[in-house]
C-alpha cells in the first residue's frame, strides 16, 4: 500500500538546534535499537516509522549491530526507506554508529580507523544510502589512540559519507579530547548521544558543561531507564517486561529494587499533578538539561509514539516541580 505522509506533520513537535551547528533534531526522534531486526514483524516497523514521520519525527537513530542478528535493523530501514520515503530523505537526519563488535577477527570491533571505515560502508550498503547524516563512534577504545578514531571520523567526512560526527558513550575528559582534535584536523563536533534519564544522571556530572561550552548538542538515549519510568513497573516486575526477560541484557531484576519502584512511585505522583503521565514527564525532564536538544524514544507499538509525542503538550516545569524531582531523585 502506498504512504503518503501526513501533510500537517511539521506543526506539532519542535526542531532545537544542535549546539552553535546549523543542524535542528525534533525534541522527540525515534531510536532503531529494538523492535527492527529480523526477528521482528516487517510491516509493524513499517507502521511505526510512518507515524513517527507523520508526527513530525524526523531523525531516525541506527547502528551497525542493531537487531537481533547485528545488522538487519540497518537492512530493514533500508528496505522501508526505498518503499515508503525515496521521496522524503531530504527531510530525514539518519544517524548510525560503530564502536561494538560487528564482525569476526581484529578489524570488526572498537575504534580504529580500518574498523570505523568499513564499517561505515557496510551500513551505507545495508541501508542503500550514498551517506548519512550522523556517524557516531559509539564507545572509546581503551587500546587505539583517541587521535586515530577521531581521523576516521575527520576523513569520513571528507569522503561525504557522513555530513556531520558525534561520539556516543564517552566521559567528560574523553569528550573535551575528542572535540579539541577533531578542531585540529578541521571537522566540527556536533553531537553526543548519551544515556540519560531521571535515574542515570551521569552527564551532569562535567559531561553538559563541556558540550555547552563547546557549542555542542546531547541527545538522551533510555531517557525512559528502559521502561522503568514508565507505568509498566509502578507495581513490581510484569512478567512480560524487559527486566523479566532473562535474555535482554539492559535491564535485570536487581536494577528494580525496592528503593527504585519507590522513587518511581513518587515520580508518577508529580506527573499526575502536571497532568501527564509518567513517561511523557521523564521525556520532558531530559530536555530541561542544558545541551539536550532531543529525547530518543524506542517503540513496539504504533500508540506509544502517540503517547510519547503528547509529551510536549506539558513542556515546562516550574521551579517547585523541579524541587520535588530532585527531592524524590535524592
Amino acid at each position: 500500500m502506498h504512504y503518503s505522509p501526513n501533510e500537517s506533520r511539521y506543526e506539532t513537535i519542535p526542531y532545537n538546534r544542535v549546539g552553535n551547528s546549523g543542524l535542528k533534531l525534533p525534541a522527540i526522534s525515534l531510536g532503531l535499537w529494538n523492535n527492527f531486526g529480523g526477528e521482528d514483524v516487517f510491516e509493524n516497523q513499517r507502521k511505526l516509522l510512518q507515524k513517527a514521520f507523520d508526527l513530525g519525527i524526523t531523525h531516525f537513530d541506527l547502528a551497525n549491530n542493531y537487531g537481533p542478528p547485528p545488522g538487519s535493523a540497518e537492512e530493514n530501514f533500508g528496505k522501508i526507506l526505498k518503499q515508503d520515503f525515496a521521496n522524503y530523505r531530504d527531510e530525514l537526519i539518519i544517524s548510525t554508529k560503530a564502536g561494538f563488535g560487528m564482525w569476526p577477527g581484529p578489524y570488526g570491533d572498537w575504534g580504529s580507523k580500518k574498523y570505523l571505515v568499513a564499517s561505515l560502508d557496510q551500513s551505507l550498503n545495508r541501508m542503500g544510502l550514498d551517506y548519512v547524516d550522523i556517524f557516531y563512534h559509539h564507545r572509546p577504545d581503551p587500546e587505539t589512540p583517541l587521535e586515530e578514531t577521531m581521523a576516521a571520523l575527520d576523513l569520513i567526512v571528507r569522503q561525504g559519507k557522513a555530513l556531520y560526527v558525534g561520539i556516543s558513550n564517552y566521559g567528560a575528559e574523553d569528550t573535551q579530547k575528542a572535540i579539541d582534535i577533531l578542531k585540529r584536523q578541521g571537522t566540527p563536533f556536533v553531537i553526543h548521544q548519551a544515556a540519560y534519564s531521571m535515574l542515570n544522571r551521569w552527564v551532569e556530572d562535567g559531561l553538559t558543561d563541556v558540550l555547552e561550552n563547546e557549542g555542542a548538542g546531547c541527545i538522551a538515549f533510555v531517557p525512559l531507564a528502559q521502561g522503568l519510568l514508565t507505568d509498566k513497573y509502578l507495581n513490581g516486575i510484569p512478567s512480560d517486561s524487559r527486566a523479566a526477560k532473562q535474555y535482554i541484557k539492559s535491564l535485570s531484576k536487581k536494577d528494580v529494587s525496592e528503593e527504585v519502584i519507590g522513587k518511581v512511585q513518587q515520580l508518577n505522583e508529580v506527573a499526575k499533578e502536571r497532568g501527564q503521565s509518567l513517561a511523557q514527564m521523564a521525556l520532558m525532564w531530559v530536555l530541561q538539561e542544558k545541551s539536550v536538544v532531543s529525547a530518543l524514544i524506542g517503540a513496539s507499538k504504533v500508540p506509544q509514539i502517540e503517547e510519547n509525542i503528547k509529551a510536549l503538550d506539558h513542556s515546562t516545569f516550574s521551579t517547585d516541580e523541579l524541587a520535588k524531582i530532585n527531592k524524590i531523585l535524592k
